[in-house]
């Protein structure tokens, strides 16, 4: 049985380390240009330097997106940027269209290709065909079950990968290539400026009476018709393993570091504990669903693993996300006294029973006794994100942990 290579997404430099600490084998990263999160924080090229050489480091994989579908007005840019990837020594570069594949071999033949799954790899013969023209990896369509996945496996070479994603928020459209942004708003989503009409509400009108909205589905919010459940496949790590997949992928290049930090934790040790005995990994089910649904989610399904999704993984009464914790900061220095150094992102107050979020698994409970600004002032609350704090806790944590705090506690 192959090890599989567990692959975090990263919106920033913070969020990279982040990955690499809470347990990624592998972190994909996009530049300011030429990726599909056109509207993530990204990578300046010197943090993308930092960050490859950090992770590097810590013997963990950087994959770079370029992933655009270009258009002739994106081929120079695409050459330029390639060129300094070239220098960086990433490990990957993710690509789907066949004129960006043919630079990024011409440029840096020495640094592995993986074909995105944008590029709608539903078969066999594809995946024979890019392996003919040097992709190492293709990333499977979301559309293919498991079933299809192992058929694949038995038909392409041993040294060939498939990369597959197996948490996340799923594309309403196929394959993730969509038209919806672009026709509603001029903003293209395979160029990475996606504005996520999937999640809008929507409501049939008449043609003989105009302004008259009629809602697809009754309730009192209207209708979400296009509104997917996340994807999730902690329960299923044998299946995925059985099916031959390489490398278990993690959707979410916008998401913050406790997102990164909570998934990449919770997949690292389900992994880790099947691999080790089946039943430890049984014996511990229900904390990694627990864990799991400690970050940012819009309900839970298995997408198209095991058939054709029905309607019981859409959602039909709203577009937000299920949002239990909320994201304190990471713990950037410790005080001889054993103050704990943070930049803060979201309010908490002296006296809040919050957790602390460790890289091994751990969370330990501990109370806000203090805070203070950087200026010595002692402060009842901090109401201010991006604010320097110095914090007092019941528990010492150790640099690199997360404070997150339970939204409305028991």
């Amino acid at each position: 049985m192959r090890k599989p290579e567990l692959l975090i997404p990263a919106s920033s430099l913070e969020v990279l380390k982040t990955a690499v600490r809470f347990g990624a084998d592998a972190v994909y990263i996009g530049g300011e240009a030429f990726g599909l999160r056109a509207k993530a924080k990204n990578f300046s090229l010197d943090e993308m330097r930092e960050g490859i050489e950090f992770a590097h480091a810590h013997g963990v994989r950087v994959h770079v997106t370029a992933n655009i579908l270009a258009h002739n007005g994106d081929l120079e840019g695409a050459a330029g940027y390639f060129h300094e990837l070239k220098e960086m020594k990433p490990d990957a570069l993710i690509i789907a269209d066949p004129g960006m594949f043919t630079l990024a071999r011409e440029i840096c033949p020495e640094v592995d290709i993986h074909i995105s799954t944008q590029a709608n790899n539903t078969n066999y013969m594809t995946y024979l065909f890019w392996h003919k023209l040097g992709a190492k990896r293709v990333v499977c369509a979301r559309e293919l079950s498991l079933s299809e996945i192992k058929e694949i496996r038995r038909k392409i070479p041993e040294d060939m990968e498939i990369e597959s994603f197996i948490h996340g928020a799923m594309c309403i459209s196929y394959s993730g290539r969509c038209l919806l942004s672009n026709y509603f708003v001029g903003r293209d989503a395979n160029q990475g400026a996606c504005t996520h009409p999937c999640r809008w509400k929507y409501a049939v009108v008449e043609e003989k009476r105009p302004g008259e909205y009629l809602p697809v589905y009754e309730n009192e919010r209207g209708t979400y018709i296009f509104n997917s459940k996340d994807l999730c496949m902690v329960e299923y790590i044998p299946e995925l393993l059985d099916a031959g997949i390489d490398s278990f992928k993690i959707e979410g290049r916008m998401k913050n570091a406790l997102y990164v930090a909570t998934v990449a934790r919770t997949y690292r040790k389900a992994i880790d504990d099947y691999l080790e005995s089946k039943e430890k990994y049984r014996a511990n089910m229900d904390w990694y669903k627990q864990e799991i649904a400690k970050c940012t989610y819009r309900q839970f399904s298995t997408g198209f693993y095991f058939g054709k999704p029905d309607e019981s993984t859409q959602i039909y009464d709203n577009n937000t996300y299920i949002s239990e914790y909320i994201y304190l900061g990471i713990i950037e220095e410790l005080s001889e006294t054993g103050l704990a150094r943070i930049e803060q992102k979201n309010k908490f107050s002296v006296g809040d029973d919050i957790e602390i979020m460790k890289p091994d698994g751990r969370n330990v409970s501990a109370q806000v006794l203090s805070l203070m600004t950087v200026e010595g002032e002692l402060v009842a609350s901090a109401p201010h994100a991006r604010e320097i704090l110095w914090v007092g806790l019941s528990e010492r944590p150790d640099r690199h942990d997360i404070l997150r705090i339970r939204k409305n506690p028991e």
